[in-house]
């Protein structure tokens, strides 16, 4: 049988937990007209689904949690129960479309059956329509998740930047493996040890990683960014240029992601202060999820990631010492080895007893949790524009889920040109993520500013 891993299986526990949330992630896209009719689109569309197994598959579970609920294919699939069609009133822009996101994504999907949608939506201007795609967390992480949706377009699974990603992450997991050994027995004592010594570098790592990540999760934010949500969502989206963004790696020395959480930074502390709330170095504790997908799973449909918690530094002003600041905290978080200690965490779970691990994270995920604000989860998205049924993906806003305390979460996607922010927030505790939107869009301009500058302090 295909379980769910106790990570999956922990998304479902996360939404059991709490009535006013639906733990489905997705995202919304643009594109140019003309909508196609009912019957071309299913039919498309379908092909399609039926070669993703998990679109097609129900969830059955065991009493009293004896075992991992695990995957069976439905009974009867109906496509038609999980495409909708709707339309925006006029005059169909960005905030019509975000709110009609809102809606969709607030309500949980039905268990009874594969648990996604795909919602059509005309009434956009330009003569383009939209496309929401929504499946439940427990399917699979962002990373999964573009490379299915990837794989709903005319060319299949296509070029994307997670290349480089899974790269990076298959060399990291190689670097302990155990060598092999020299036929020449007077080396094998040389390697031992050098072996030896890399392992407990290791461990000891990780146990210091761990160290920090419980110590954060057990120091509350002083913010209203935390606390009880209610049913309700609403959703802002932010677009900025991504050779911009690499333009500010470039001039500073820093990564894509650090550039990102430099502008969630600084959008965070405008937030804070049109609250009249004074930002403080511990008021922005960040979930910042960290892929541990190796090349050899790129196809599987799972999540396969580890976590950070670092302060993003909301207290600083200058745009220049905020960057620098989060690639100093980012690099410190990962030398520490928090990503190492996640990862363990969630790979020990997968051996213990279900029973135990499912009534461990049922009690957690009931816990009142005030400590992490927000989540940061960066996906790289496909090089180039995808083709719908003939039609060109012209925009595309990643949808990330709330729920334990999170007011706030935010997904970036990297999409052809441009680097896309999807922010969703609860409807009553956080009215503001529009205001929240522009100020990511106007911190990386800021960025962008300051990196011309640096970049003409260079000696030529």
């Amino acid at each position: 049988m295909d379980h769910l891993s106790t990570l999956d299986a922990s998304f479902l526990e996360a939404e059991d937990s709490d009535p006013h949330v639906s733990l489905a992630i997705g995202s919304v896209s643009v594109l140019d007209g003309p909508v196609p009719d009912d019957d071309a689109f299913v039919s498309g569309l379908a092909d399609r689904v039926l070669a993703v197994p998990r679109f097609r598959q129900v969830l059955r579970t065991h009493p009293l949690d004896l075992e991992a609920p695990e995957w069976a294919d439905a009974e009867n699939f109906d496509i038609s129960h999980h495409v909708h069609r709707t339309a925006l009133p006029h005059p169909g822009d960005d905030a019509a479309l975000f709110r009609l996101t809102a809606d969709v994504m607030e309500r949980r999907l039905d268990r009874e059956r594969p648990l996604w949608e795909c919602w059509i939506v005309e009434g956009l201007p330009d003569d383009r329509w939209a496309m929401i795609m929504k499946l439940h967390h427990c399917i699979a992480d962002g990373i999964a998740t573009m490379h299915m949706l990837a794989g709903l377009s005319d060319s299949g699974e296509g070029d994307t930047y997670a290349t480089e990603i899974r790269a990076a992450g298959s060399t990291a997991q190689r670097r302990f493996r155990l060598p092999q050994l020299s036929p020449d027995p007077r080396q094998w004592v040389g390697t031992l040890w050098r072996t030896s010594t890399g392992l407990v570098g290791a461990a000891a790592r990780g146990v210091g990683g761990a160290a920090e990540i419980i110590g954060g999760l057990l120091r509350p934010s002083p913010t209203s960014l935390v606390g009880s949500v209610s049913t309700m969502r609403r959703f802002a989206g932010a677009e900025v240029s991504l050779d911009d963004a690499q333009r500010v790696c470039s001039a500073f020395g820093v990564t894509l992601n650090d550039v990102v959480l430099a502008a969630i930074t600084d959008a965070f502390r405008a937030m804070l202060i049109r609250r009249g709330e004074k930002p403080q170095g511990n008021s922005l504790r960040t979930l910042v999820p960290v892929s541990v997908r190796a090349n050899n799973a790129v196809g599987k449909v799972d999540n396969r990631v580890s976590l950070m918690l670092p302060y993003l530094p909301v207290d600083k002003a200058d745009p220049e010492e905020q960057l620098m600041t989060v690639h100093a905290r980012l690099t410190q978080a990962k030398n520490s080895g928090q990503r190492q200690a996640g990862h363990a965490v969630i790979s020990a779970t997968n051996i213990i007893p279900f029973p135990l691990t499912a009534w461990a994270v049922r009690a957690m995920t009931r816990l009142p949790q005030r400590s992490v604000v927000t989540v940061a989860t960066n996906v790289p998205g496909p090089r180039h524009h995808m083709q719908i049924m003939g039609r060109k993906v012209v925009r595309m806003f990643p949808i990330p889920p709330i729920a334990l305390g999170l007011r706030t979460g935010i997904a970036i996607v990297t999409y052809a040109d441009r680097l896309v922010f999807g922010i969703t927030g609860d409807f009553d505790t956080a009215p503001d993520v529009d205001d929240l939107a522009r100020g990511i869009e106007h911190a990386m301009d800021r960025l962008v500013e300051i990196s011309t500058d640096a970049e003409n302090r260079r000696p030529h």
